[in-house]
């Protein structure tokens, strides 16, 4: 019964055998492509701003006190010397009332002192005191005056104090904020209104950690920085760095820099965009985003051989992203075909065909599209 059973078994393996199946090739995928094609070019940076006053001051009361009235409002136009608001002056006014009679009694207690002063030494003269005792009406004399001299001083203070219930504006300019409002009670120096004044403007806009330093060496050089107002079909504004800032924001990780537009006509808090135009650089290409991957922390490259139209992998290094594309700093060379989407479902030798746009015909589908040389940052 052995050898039935041997055969049944051969027969299984044999059957076995004839059902497994060769795996089946990967598919020809059609692939955008470009071409390398490294050439000597700039670019221009873009980076949102802000337009602001060159100089905003916070206002506030130089003492402490009531709000009873603000004269100004938000947007209002102000001139030099134009009352922004009022303190309740009752207690300023008491205390300079208080500090006129200390100032009457200390020339009171001065004329008593020098008329004693007076009197004691005809006394003297006469032989009928010492001049120990004539010494001490001159001690209080002195001590007097010394008297008269600081309530004059606390009078003149007092009156000052009175004055500053009232917060004028140090500049002609626009209210560009309102920090406080009647019948609050302040403390001296608390901002009360933020006044901008008129003259230059500046564009406030931040800069990443890693062009910070392009920024500074671009700032001393004519021509580089231009602003473009939102909503204007005017030609962009000159503009030059004014200043940077020596530390970043601890958020947001940006500098924070200040290019200054002279007395253009523009619109406080208006939205601008300032251009930067980057310095001719050579021989540097840049690749859409889709066109990386990355595989074993290395940044590789799907590149297609136009003889057998099969793609292989190519490490390349990036020196920085301009948007949406990656700068190449290394790793390509002129003539070479990149695949810039699809590249996550590619394999090493997996054959590809150009993909063709519809209406267009297939023989201009092999040319592909050059790239674009752009400057590392």
């Amino acid at each position: 019964m052995k050898p039935p059973i041997v055969l049944v078994l051969a027969s299984l393996v044999v059957l076995a055998a004839c059902s497994r199946q060769e795996p089946a090739p990967d598919p020809i995928r059609a692939v955008r492509t470009l071409t390398i094609a490294p050439q000597t070019a700039g670019g221009t940076h873009e980076y949102a701003g802000e337009v602001r006053a060159r100089t905003e001051s916070r206002l506030g009361f130089r003492v402490g006190g009531k709000i009873v009235r603000r004269a100004a409002d938000l947007g209002d136009v102000v001139k030099a010397g134009q009352v922004l608001a009022q303190l309740d002056p009752q207690d300023l006014q008491l205390g300079q009332e208080s500090a006129r009679a200390a100032l009457s009694a200390a020339q009171v207690n001065l004329d008593q002192a020098a008329a004693d002063f007076r009197r004691f030494k005809d006394l003297r003269d006469q032989g009928f005191i010492s001049s120990a005792e004539l010494e001490r009406r001159e001690t209080t004399l002195k001590s007097a005056q010394a008297q008269l001299a600081q309530a004059r001083a606390q009078n003149s203070v007092q009156g000052n104090q009175a004055a500053y219930a009232s917060l004028v504006a140090d500049a002609k300019g626009v209210i560009t904020g309102v920090d406080a409002e009647p019948g609050m009670v302040v403390a001296a120096g608390s901002p009360v209104v933020r006044l901008a004044h008129d003259g230059a403007r500046d564009v406030i806009f931040s800069v990443p950690e890693d062009r910070v330093g392009l920024i500074k060496q671009l700032a001393g050089a004519p021509g580089r920085f231009k602003v473009r107002l939102w909503g204007a079909d005017a030609a962009p504004l000159a503009a030059t760095i004014r200043e940077i800032s020596a530390a970043a924001d601890p958020v947001t990780r940006t500098f924070l820099v200040k290019a200054d537009i002279g007395n253009a006509a523009v619109r406080l808090g208006q939205t601008a965009t300032v251009l930067v135009e980057m310095p001719q650089t050579a021989g540097i290409v840049k690749l859409p985003l889709s066109a990386l991957k990355e595989e074993q922390g290395k940044s590789i490259v799907w590149l297609v051989d136009r003889s057998s139209m099969t793609v292989r992998a190519q490490p390349v290094q990036v020196a920085g992203a301009d948007g949406n594309e990656a700068v190449i700093a290394a790793g390509l060379q002129a003539g070479q075909v990149v695949v810039t989407a699809g590249v996550h479902v590619l394999n090493p030798g997996q054959k590809v065909k150009f993909y063709v746009e519809p209406g267009v015909p297939s023989a201009s589908a092999a040319a592909a599209v050059p790239a674009t040389a752009v400057t590392v940052k």
